[in-house]
């Protein structure tokens, strides 16, 4: 995997520095638009609607259309001054239980890699959000667009995931909903027999996608194979050591502060207690494929 984004994660007065690769990848085949008779990739080139001419990029502007046929033209003066959060910080805003989040909401998931001596205070996150059975409100900028996001466990990992604002849900308005509709109690002990019979454990494994496969073996007899080589990205010098223990008893003070309580000296005892099971991840909303079960 290779890292799409680097940063931190502020986390109080810590600082852990780590990067950012994608968690999932499309299985789609991809296709390119062809010259039917020798094969040659199609191009298209960026012309003006009004004038007609070739337009190079450094000419090229961001538009809003106001209707009536206007258009309003922004430049980067126009967002240079604009409240988006520094690109290079993913920050803790509250911790709450999972169970809060609807999953309407997720939108595309990333692992968290610790970068150089960020180790100890990625494991000390992870392990405090385990512990307390809870997932991290965050904010993070990635491709100059504020997003909020969500950090929690999943396989000893942290997984950022990206989530919708809430006005970006739609309100279902469907006429059925207004329609006075009842089911029988016949009907309901039907349906209920119905699910129970076919109950069972979810395998992702057990399932695949007869279509792409079968598209594969078209390509795959057409062609032949050839070895694709991606040239790696450079590292960059490991993020400085941090006082962790000082760090966070700063800002656990902090805090306190904020709330107008008062700080101790000491920390309080450590509160033993059972490791929680690790959070599953949560389903991602999608466009069903048609998928059908291996079969045995």
């Amino acid at each position: 995997m290779r890292a799409i984004w680097k940063g931190a994660v502020s986390f109080g007065l810590v600082s852990i520095a780590v990067k950012l690769y994608s968690a999932t990848e499309e299985k789609d085949i991809r296709f390119h638009q062809v010259h039917r008779t020798d094969g040659g990739r199609i191009k298209y080139q960026r012309t003006c609607s009004v004038d007609g001419e070739v337009v190079s990029y450094d000419d090229i502007a961001k538009g809003y259309d106001v209707g009536g046929g206007e258009m309003v033209i922004l430049t980067d003066e126009d967002f240079a001054d604009l409240p988006l959060s520094t690109s290079r910080a993913i920050d803790v805003l509250e911790f709450v239980p999972a169970e809060q989040i609807d999953p309407i909401l997720f939108a595309k998931a990333y692992y968290l890699e610790p970068e150089g001596q960020a180790a100890k205070p990625y494991v000390l996150l992870r392990d405090a959000l385990r512990d307390a059975e809870r997932v991290a409100i965050v904010k993070i900028a990635i491709r100059q667009r504020e997003q909020l996001a969500t950090l929690r466990v999943r396989d000893d990992v942290l997984v950022l995931n990206t989530m919708m604002w809430p006005d970006e849900v739609r309100t279902p308005e469907f006429g059925f909903l207004d329609d006075d509709i009842e089911t029988r109690p016949a009907e309901l002990a039907m349906a209920a027999s119905l699910i129970d019979s076919m109950a069972g454990s979810f395998k992702p494994d057990e399932f695949t996608d007869n279509y792409r496969a079968a598209l594969q073996e078209v390509i795959d007899a057409k062609i032949e194979g050839r070895e694709v080589v991606q040239p790696e990205e450079a590292e960059e010098a490991p993020a400085a050591a941090v006082d962790l223990m000082a760090a966070l008893k700063a800002s656990v003070e902090r805090a306190k502060k904020a709330r107008g309580e008062g700080t101790d000296d000491a920390p309080p005892p450590a509160k033993k207690a059972a490791r929680a099971p690790r959070a599953s991840a949560p389903r991602k909303t999608t466009t069903p494929r048609k998928a059908t079960k291996k079969s045995a």
